[in-house]
């Protein structure tokens, strides 16, 4: 079975399935979800289902990334991302582009692999 990064416009079974995966296997459980309001993506990093913590580098690497897709938004698509919260076991983002929202996922993963070994 191939694990996933994350999971994105799922039902809550298979986000529920996805996150005992990530517990099983000390991996971050990363979910994408269309937020109805806006149509862009609510993004939700959690690293309890692993032995994760984010460190200061790895929360300033993500706040970069997401000012660029703040910037991204707010001039291409004409409204405004909505807001995010980072600290060292939980985030989340409302208003990724549907453009970006693959990439985005993918850096949050791959971010926590290299900086967890």
């Amino acid at each position: 079975m191939m694990f996933h990064k994350y999971l994105g416009d799922s039902k809550m079974f298979e986000y529920d399935k996805h996150y005992r995966d990530c517990q099983q296997q000390n991996k971050p459980f990363i979910k994408a979800k269309i937020n109805p309001t806006h149509r862009n993506y609510y993004v939700q990093l959690d690293l309890m289902t692993c032995n994760y913590k984010l460190s200061d580098n790895m929360i300033e690497q993500i706040n970069r990334s997401v000012q660029d897709e703040v910037n991204y938004v707010k001039s291409n698509l004409q409204y405004i991302f909505k807001d995010f919260s980072i600290d060292k076991e939980l985030a989340w983002f409302d208003g990724v582009s549907s453009e970006h929202v693959d990439t985005f996922c993918n850096f949050l993963y791959d971010l926590t692999q290299k900086n967890s070994n």
